[in-house]
């Protein structure tokens, strides 16, 4: 189990794109820490969820 946003989600295994984009996030709006450390937007496709981690999705959200 990965805990993403504070809940375990059953990711283990996938990339951080393949998650993002069954969640519904707009890949090109949002930043992933992972561990406590970001992880490159270049990254996203090679980077492969593993028990234990924890994740946090930020999304921007434009305005005026």
């Amino acid at each position: 189990m990965v805990t993403i946003n504070g809940t375990a989600v059953d990711a283990a295994g996938k990339t951080v794109s393949e998650y993002l984009q069954e969640a519904g996030y707009e890949v090109s709006r949002v930043a992933v820490e992972r561990n406590l450390s970001i992880i490159p937007r270049v990254q996203f496709d090679s980077t492969i969820l593993a028990d234990g981690d924890s994740i946090e999705v930020v999304s921007f959200v434009g305005g005026g």
